[in-house]
């Protein structure tokens, strides 16, 4: 059996180094906000090219604090893509603020820069760009729009660590940026975690204290607050996994290549990417008319698959109010993705087997 993500297997590469790590928590007696927490902060804002990050409890919750800390509430509008996880939607209604959702292009998936000023009112506040699937948002015409009428830009970088877009990593790319490090991601732990990264000092400090029950020191609370910290074992396993994270993607971008290169397969469309340095291929997500025939065949063929979202969020139930709305190509890519296995610790005779069961589907 090809798995479509073998973390047993990814993880067990550093199995020492964080047994290690494990134990220096242990033996410290100092299990939340500690040395781990710090380390791993500081090293990942290094690696984003940012001033700070602020480790959290998980991806929703970066997204949620960022929002919390500018003050967007009730009226306040948040653009972002129709084709995205729910969280990023989740994360700008938990708010009180109201999501606007753009329609992607269909050749990248993410947001299309060219439908976002039609969308903008006097009650837009930020727009929330998605690097979905591991491929950087092309920025420049979203920085434009952002300055015209002066509103931020949150970046969902949950599934792009490390990608590149104009010599910049993702977690760089706006005023503030929420990180996931659920298990499965390029960077992951082994259990839930987050950050928020930012070069805004004010923002920072607002968010640190926020995610601390509102708290700048102990039992001194200057917000109503949440709990929402990084633990220090996933800190420390992060910041172990960390210096091999651009290994790891260049390894899927071989992948994603030998893939695009090799199926030839006229039921099948292959994503594409306009710079092979901004993409990081978190997921393979491939096209098919027929996506059920085609997630059988491979499963008969011992290949695991998975679908990168069936359901597009308007479409779920929670959001029933947008139900009414039109996206015609968001719910085309809901319709028809499937994500083929992709990971730095395929083999190239699993990659091969890959391509030949999918050139042979009918």
């Amino acid at each position: 059996m090809i798995k479509f993500l073998d973390l047993h297997k990814i993880n067990e590469r550093f199995r020492d180094e964080i047994n290690s790590r494990i134990k220096q928590v242990l033996d410290s007696g100092w299990y939340l906000l500690g040395n781990q927490d710090k380390t791993f902060e500081d090293n990942f804002a290094k690696y984003c090219g940012v001033k700070h990050c602020i480790g959290c409890a998980n991806g929703l919750d970066a997204l949620n604090l960022i929002i919390r800390a500018y003050g967007f509430g009730a009226g306040d509008e948040i653009i972002v893509p129709a084709n995205t996880y729910i969280a990023s939607i989740l994360a700008i209604s938990q708010n009180g603020c109201t999501p606007v959702l753009v329609e992607p292009d269909i050749n990248t998936y993410n947001i299309n820069p060219d439908l976002i000023e039609e969308k903008i009112t006097d009650k837009t506040k930020a727009i929330m760009v998605v690097h979905l699937y591991g491929q950087a948002v092309e920025m420049e015409k979203i920085w434009a729009l952002a300055k015209k009428y002066n509103l931020k830009v949150i970046e969902d970088s949950a599934q792009a660590h490390g990608a590149i877009y104009q010599g910049k990593r993702t977690g760089s790319l706006g005023d503030a940026s929420g990180f996931s490090f659920y298990p499965g991601k390029n960077l992951g732990c082994m259990g839930d975690g987050g950050a928020v990264t930012t070069n805004d000092d004010e923002l920072a400090k607002k968010i640190r204290a926020i995610a601390n029950y509102g708290s700048d020191y102990k039992y001194h609370h200057i917000y109503k607050g949440i709990n929402s910290r990084l633990d220090e074992i996933q800190a420390g396993i992060l910041d172990v996994k960390l210096p091999h994270l651009d290994k790891d993607n260049e390894r899927r971008r071989e992948i994603a290549k030998y893939y695009r290169n090799n199926i030839k397969n006229e039921k099948i469309s292959l994503p594409k990417t306009y710079n092979e340095n901004a993409h990081v291929w978190h997921v393979f997500v491939v096209r098919c008319d027929n996506r059920d025939l085609l997630q059988k065949h491979l499963e008969t063929n011992d290949i695991q698959t998975n679908i990168h979202y069936p359901t597009a969020p308007h479409k779920q139930l929670c959001y029933s109010e947008y139900a009414h709305l039109s996206l015609p190509i968001t719910e085309k890519i809901h319709n028809e993705i499937i994500s083929l296995p992709i990971s730095p610790v395929m083999t190239d005779e699993e990659v091969k087997k890959v391509v030949e069961v999918v050139n042979a589907f009918k």
